[in-house]
């Protein structure tokens, strides 16, 4: 077979998209190839299907900390590609952006379908072959280059390939982590994947009861042998089985480090505004003004009607009982159980629910300049696949978005 193209990219998600693209804008002729039957489907699920396209951040340096000791590879990437020339990118190609609470940057359409359309624009102007539902066997190798690709639609023969399968996260969406197994059967080492960004599990059946209940300007912190490991404020969702929102899910790597030592407890301080004699005059204040009431019925000022059943629960206060007659030991009990409202962890929801991997493509092996592997002459990696995960709130899409972009500004034909 002769060859075919300068370019074969594995996988049609951010990394994958605007990699071809660029590759295409450059001249190179370019197969795209995409096992789902449409490109972009883990893009439609992300900011809850609206697209958290990037987070808006001037600072690059504050940027790439967000992910640890490895980010610093991130350096090139987002110098060649940052978060400005992402957002000049998506609003030349008619994406009007918005930023939301937390620097979190959106479609102004508030649709993540918007989002995959216009990139669909992108590879058809830049004249990139697409061939989906296409499942990749094997890649094969002869020495320290890739020869071929074996597809379930044929075999495809290019130049140079490049990898964007993503992680194992979202499993729903064809990430099934094959692009680590093929990177492994070319000689990549992989750092081992697991499950990041992820919802938690709790042992208390009372979350039952609160399933629903988004939570706003909460403090949790997270505690192992009654030492604090983690504590972040803001926004945070009960589940039918555990907690989810942002604040859980950006601790959720840790919490998962930490289950492998023994028990985790979280603590939740609903009222991080008012220290204890605060919050104390307050519910003095509540009591006085409903002081004929009973108390199930006095916290309406203070709680979300959904958690005051089960707070009147753990307090052990008589729900009957007149406010004016509870004692100052049960309010004390009270103001514990709003500042200190503790659930044991019992494990994470796993890859079916995560929103990023963790673990990867070893960067060391991966030229940080060109995204170019040190291993195999023409092969090529970008995005979730690569062993970087950050925060919620758009770093990780950035990510894919300036590796991608890297990796297609420096194939060669």
């Amino acid at each position: 077979m002769k060859i075919q193209y300068d370019l074969i990219v594995i996988g049609a998600g951010p990394a994958g998209i605007i990699a071809a693209g660029r590759a295409g804008e450059r001249g190179l002729s370019v197969l795209l190839i995409e096992k789902n039957p449409r490109i972009g489907a883990k893009l439609l699920l992300t900011g809850k299907g609206r697209c958290n396209i990037t987070h808006q951040e001037d600072d690059p340096k504050n940027f790439i900390n967000q992910f640890g000791k490895n980010g610093k590879f991130l350096y090139k990437a987002l110098n060649n590609f940052s978060i400005q020339d992402t957002l000049n990118f998506f609003h030349k190609l008619g994406i009007k952006t918005n930023v939301e609470r937390g620097n979190r940057v959106f479609p102004s359409t508030g649709s993540a379908l918007n989002v995959v359309m216009a990139l669909e624009r992108y590879l058809i102007r830049n004249k990139v072959q697409l061939s989906a539902d296409t499942r990749v066997l094997k890649i094969v190798k002869e020495g320290n280059r890739i020869i071929k690709i074996k597809t379930s639609k044929g075999d495809f023969i290019a130049k140079n390939y490049l990898l964007t399968t993503g992680g194992k996260s979202y499993p729903e969406t064809g990430a099934t982590g094959d692009g680590f197994e093929f990177a492994k059967e070319l000689g990549h080492n992989i750092i081992p994947p697991k499950p990041a960004l992820t919802p938690i599990l709790v042992k208390e059946q009372l979350i039952k009861d609160l399933q629903g209940l988004n939570l706003e300007n909460v403090n949790i912190s997270v505690y192992q042998n009654n030492k604090k490991q983690d504590e972040r404020f803001g926004e945070a969702l009960f589940t039918h089985e555990g907690m989810s929102g942002p604040i859980i899910i950006d601790m959720s790597k840790k919490i998962g480090e930490l289950l492998k030592n023994g028990q985790v407890v979280l603590q939740i301080d609903f009222k991080p505004a008012l220290d204890f004699p605060k919050l104390d005059l307050r519910i003095q204040r509540d009591f006085k003004e409903f002081h004929n009431k009973e108390f199930k019925n006095s916290l309406n000022k203070l709680l979300p009607q959904k958690l005051i059943p089960v707070i009147v629960k753990l307090s052990n206060i008589n729900p009957d009982k007149k406010v004016n007659s509870i004692t100052k030991e049960e309010r004390k009990t009270l103001i514990h159980l709003l500042k200190e409202f503790k659930l044991e962890v019992q494990g994470l929801t796993g890859f079916k629910k995560a929103i990023v991997t963790s673990g990867g493509i070893d960067l060391k092996e991966i030229d940080p300049k060109t995204m170019k592997s040190k291993i195999i002459n023409n092969l090529y990696f970008a995005g979730e696949i690569l062993d970087l995960d950050g925060p919620t709130g758009g770093y990780n899409l950035q990510v894919c978005w300036s590796t991608g972009y890297l990796a297609g500004e420096n194939v060669t034909k």
